[in-house]
């Protein structure tokens, strides 16, 4: 029996059942392996040797892995076709090795791109030895992403206080939404008018012609710029008499798109269907692992991490099949067609996104699939066989019109095409179909040369040129695509991070840079520019590239980069706050200082009149001050107007007053913290504070709602069979009911606000009878932080009042502490304090106690006796 190892359960399961007795197929669930996030983890003085940690829940999954293997007669590794799928194997084998579960049984690597029994049997005859290339260009990747991540983010905690986190691709991708911010807060509108003329033929056919010169001058868009010219040109037209000077019909064929790579699968389904690119990939890996139709198991789609726009003969014999049974013999092309990307890093031996079986109809799979993947899988049937069939046959029409007004004249255009054979078209629409004006789509009447044309109406309309729109993340995505940053893989995980780390948020799908995300961009570009230059970011890209086709060292590629930013590091290091802050002050100029609508001076302070306004940085973030300050203690938060102070703030609080309480008589503040806007009543650690939903705007606070957040929890009424409290307050993960140590989910801020009794009564009932969370069970996480020596923070809400945890740690919040407010620094105290009076056994980091780390140095080779382990041997 041979033991197989792949990466998810779904696969595995599916797997198993195409291969029989004589296998055990067991999952890794993903990477078993990473680098510990704390220093060290990666040491450039060492010959960049790597330090690798196994997670608890890997741990025993290796073991039982390696239980396995020891009883097998060998090992197939059959993790996924990528550059990921290849360092998972190798993660693996190097834990098994380490485990000496292997000895001398024989290894070998297999792939394929689809879970189908045909497709996983061929890979089994077929095995070869791990890819020690690709498996060194993961090993570069992980270490530069590491070494960018651990050495800047410092930098920006110390430089800029409330930035999170900076990422060799996160950052860039960053950069991209910033820049085209910028962009729009530069553009000017300009004014312009178009005229249109409604005509008619002799035969009472109407249709509509645009100006398209003006007494001999052609006309450009903006050459009409106010209502004086159009309204003469208007005019003018009224009085004249129309004719058709010239008619031409031009036949043109419109060729198929290609296949749908990773990228431009997220851009079609967040156009098409909504989807966020995390989303998208979800639905696709379900319908790549495996699902039941009609009691056979099978992976409905091929790999869906790929940047390759080719298909295997196989499945374009089966495409045109299905093109000749589904629309007819007079859509098949007489050869198949053949894609190439135009990506700069593409790596053309990877398969394009398509079904593995085309016979397997969107409709005939249907009943079989939740919603979500059903309109998923449609869009990838529709795409992959409308690449392979027939162009569609357009026959585009214009007719150029003369007019004349006594001895003025004037040229009209009137467009139009004609479907004469739908094609490809039959099956999918692509984008430029639906993008296209009206006009491209009307059909013409049928016009003659020289005949004249009725008058039916002039119409003048105004416009203003748009400044250009932000990105969606269909949009940002296709931009890194033609830039070639990242990988296909990434995108998603990219754009998550960008919002998780508050620097942009996603408002009617489209991406919107938040001051931090602004604050973060302009630094970097003013004191590490190189590494988020799009080229540099690109050729980075090509270079690892360049590694997984065996044709350069990966240490040399992390020797390189690393000599000049470690330089650049050491630099920044010595800069003063001052020097920072001058040059955000100019780069962000209209975030920190918009225009006023008096005219006067942006930057000079509304309050005092005297001082210059500019960005501070204070315990909890970036917000504009005085320069006069502490004599004046104007402070406005970022992207407000500025009309707004704050008195009685320390240095650097960027408080924002609301009113005081009548109760305590302690006031009440909006404030900008490191992890978001939070209002607080009060001063010092006794200070109740609360959060910000994520849906109130840091705008919209008033006095009233500041006090609705701290009012919370709130206690909602006894509950009628226990007798026992329920309350309503919002947490880490969104607005909550508690009764008796159990959380129930409500949808919204304003539900925690206005439950009743009766209600929150039911929404309890059905969560136990959706199996909620009982006594014995830890208590949900209010908050979570990162702990600045590996692992979690969290704060829960437990049986005996809430705490902080981290480890095997628990701190019990004072009295009266909200644990909604607790920040990251109070958490630090508390487990600090609980830690010393804690048994030495419990006092162990849980990165160290609850997993289990290995030292391994890239240089360092594990021994082998096999073909298969001595190659991949060579990346560890």
């Amino acid at each position: 029996m041979d033991v197989v190892v792949v990466e998810s359960p779904a696969k595995a399961k599916t797997i198993n059942k195409y291969l029989g007795r004589n296998y055990k197929v067991l999952a890794s669930f993903g990477h078993v392996r990473d680098l510990p996030p704390k220093d060290g983890s990666v040491r450039p003085d060492e010959d960049f040797a790597m330090s690798w940690e196994v997670d608890g829940p890997s741990s025993k999954r290796l073991a039982d892995i390696a239980k396995a293997v020891k009883e097998a007669d060998g090992l197939i590794l059959a993790t996924d076709p990528d550059r990921e799928g290849e360092a998972i194997s190798w993660h693996v084998l190097e834990v098994l090795r380490q485990k000496r579960a292997i000895k001398d049984k024989p290894v070998k690597r297999v792939v394929f791109n689809a879970i189908t029994k045909q497709s996983v049997l061929d890979a089994m005859a077929n095995p070869r030895e791990i890819d020690a290339p690709l498996v060194d260009a993961y090993l570069a990747r992980r270490a530069l992403d590491y070494l960018v991540g651990f050495n800047l983010s410092p930098v920006l905690w110390r430089k800029l206080p409330g930035a999170r986190s900076a990422g060799r691709v996160q950052s860039v991708a960053l950069r991209l939404v910033c820049d085209r911010e910028a962009e729009i807060e530069r553009f000017v509108r300009e004014e312009y008018w178009q005229i249109a003329a409604h005509l008619a033929t002799p035969r009472q056919e109407g249709f509509i012609a645009r100006l398209t010169a003006f007494e001999g001058k052609k006309l450009q868009k903006l050459d009409i710029a106010n209502e004086t010219q159009a309204l003469d040109i208007k005019s003018m037209l009224e009085g004249a008499t129309f004719s058709a000077t010239s008619v031409e019909a031009k036949p043109t064929k419109r060729n198929p798109a290609p296949p749908f790579t990773t990228s431009t699968l997220q851009q079609a389904a967040s156009s098409r269907l909504g989807f966020s690119a995390s989303r998208t990939m979800q639905v696709a890996q379900r319908l790549y692992e495996g699902v039941d139709i009609g009691g056979e198991t099978a992976g409905l789609i091929t790999y869906m991490r790929t940047d390759g726009v080719q298909m295997a003969p196989e499945a374009l014999d089966n495409a045109r099949r299905v093109i000749g049974s589904e629309f007819g013999k007079n859509y098949l092309p007489e050869k198949p067609r053949f894609y190439s990307t135009k990506a700069k890093n593409a790596q053309e031996a990877h398969e394009a996104i398509r079904p593995t079986d085309f016979a397997r109809t969107p409709a005939s799979v249907r009943k079989y699939l939740e919603g979500d993947q059903a309109r998923l899988y449609e869009l990838i049937w529709k795409r992959a066989v409308a690449s392979q069939m027939q162009p569609a046959e357009i026959e585009r029409t214009t007719v150029e019109i003369d007019a004349r007004n006594g001895s003025r004249t004037a040229s009209l255009r009137a467009v139009g095409s004609v479907i004469r054979f739908d094609g490809f078209i039959a099956a999918y629409t692509d984008q430029r179909d639906e993008d296209s004006e009206d006009e491209e789509n009307r059909r013409l009447p049928e016009i003659r040369v020289g005949e004249p044309l009725k008058r039916d109406g002039i119409e003048a309309t105004q416009h203003s040129t748009e400044p250009p729109p932000r990105y969606s993340e269909a949009s940002l995505i296709k931009r890194m695509e033609e830039l070639g940053i990242g990988r296909p893989s990434t995108y998603a995980a990219t754009l998550k991070t960008l919002e998780d780390r508050e620097y942009v948020t996603i408002d009617k799908r489209r991406l919107i840079p938040q001051s931090k995300g602004r604050i973060v961009t302009a630094f970097l570009e003013s004191f590490f520019e190189r590494y988020v230059e799009y080229d540099f970011t690109a050729a980075l890209e090509e270079k690892l590239d360049e590694i997984s086709d065996g044709r350069l060292s990966w240490k040399a590629v992390l020797q390189d980069f690393w000599k000049d930013f470690s330089a650049a590091i050491g630099d920044i290091k010595e800069l003063r706050v001052t020097d920072v802050l001058d040059a955000l002050n100019d780069d962000l100029a209209p975030l920190l200082f918009p225009a006023r609508e008096d005219g006067s001076d942006p930057r000079s302070c509304p309050k005092c009149g005297t001082g210059q306004l500019s960005l501070k940085l204070g315990r909890y973030g970036a917000f504009v001050g005085c320069s006069n300050y502490p004599e004046c203690g104007f402070t406005r938060q970022l992207g407000d107007t500025g009309e707004q102070s704050a008195e009685g703030g320390a240095e650097g609080d960027g408080n924002k007053a609301l009113g005081t309480d009548p109760t305590t008589g302690e006031e009440v503040t909006l404030r900008a913290g490191r992890f978001g806007p939070y209002v607080q009543r009060g001063e010092g650690k006794e200070a109740k504070r609360s959060s910000l939903p994520k849906t109130w705007a840091p705008a919209s606070i008033d006095f009233d709602r500041a006090m609705q957040l701290l009012s919370l929890p709130r206690d909602v009424g006894l509950h009628p069979e226990s007798g026992k409290m329920i309350s309503a307050g919002l947490g880490r993960y969104g607005p909550f009911l508690l009764h008796d140590g159990a959380y129930a989910n409500l949808e919204t801020i304003e539900d925690v606000l206005t439950v009743g009794l009766n209600r929150a009564v039911t929404v309890i009932a059905e969560k136990k009878e959706k199996g909620g969370r009982g006594r014995g069970s830890t208590p949900a996480a209010l908050q979570t932080f990162e702990h600045p020596d590996g692992g979690s923070i969290t704060v829960r809400e437990g049986r005996f009042g809430p705490y902080v945890n981290h480890g095997k740690i628990n701190a019990t919040l004072p009295k009266g502490k909200d644990p909604a407010s607790v920040t990251i620094e109070e958490a630090l105290a508390l487990l600090a304090e609980r830690a010393e009076k804690a048994p030495k056994s419990a006092r162990k980091a849980p990165a160290k106690s609850a997993s289990k780390t290995t030292k391994t140095t890239a240089a360092k080779k594990a021994p082998a006796k096999k073909p298969a382990a001595k190659k991949a041997a060579k990346a560890g």
